[in-house]
């Protein structure tokens, strides 16, 4: 499911980005560059979407594969592609959703990340998003602005 929706938030970004592109054209709508400004954070926008998405399936994915089975526990994410050093003591793992986390816990309370890709999808999410947060209200206080400045003249 969270691969399904990654996919269709990458398809619906790519159609964002190529509207966007598509103001460079003659015959573009006026005014441009609020049509600019909208389109550019569509495609951010569904751009954090599918990052997010995929991220959410790697943890949904981590926390599906606990318990199913022999050996799966503790979690297979936290024991695949490690050193027996790394795994000694592992006794259960810590999941999150918001920030994308998959935690792997020892005995004596030390954790560590079970996949390092987490960390640069939660960061590239948050700041496309915030991007796209920060054009809209950019472009609404653009058009205000405007009015103001009108008005004065």
């Amino acid at each position: 499911m969270g691969l399904a929706l990654s996919l269709v938030c990458a398809v619906a970004a790519l159609v964002s980005a190529a509207r966007a592109a598509a103001m460079a054209l003659p015959g573009r709508p006026q005014p441009w560059p609020d049509h600019l400004l909208r389109r550019t954070a569509a495609t951010l926008g569904w751009a954090a979407g599918a990052v997010y998405a995929l991220g959410l399936a790697g943890v949904a994915w981590s926390e599906a594969e606990v318990g199913d089975g022999a050996d799966s526990t503790p979690a297979p994410a936290c024991r695949m592609n490690f050193d027996p050093e790394t795994i000694r003591g592992l006794t259960h793992h810590r999941a999150s959703y918001l920030p994308l986390r998959f935690d792997c816990v020892r005995e004596d309370g030390s954790v560590y990340v079970s996949d390092p890709d987490l960390v640069w999808m939660n960061w590239t999410w948050a700041a496309l998003a915030l991007t796209a947060a920060l054009l809209l209200l950019g472009m609404h206080y653009r058009t205000e602005l405007r009015a103001r400045w009108d008005a004065v003249r």
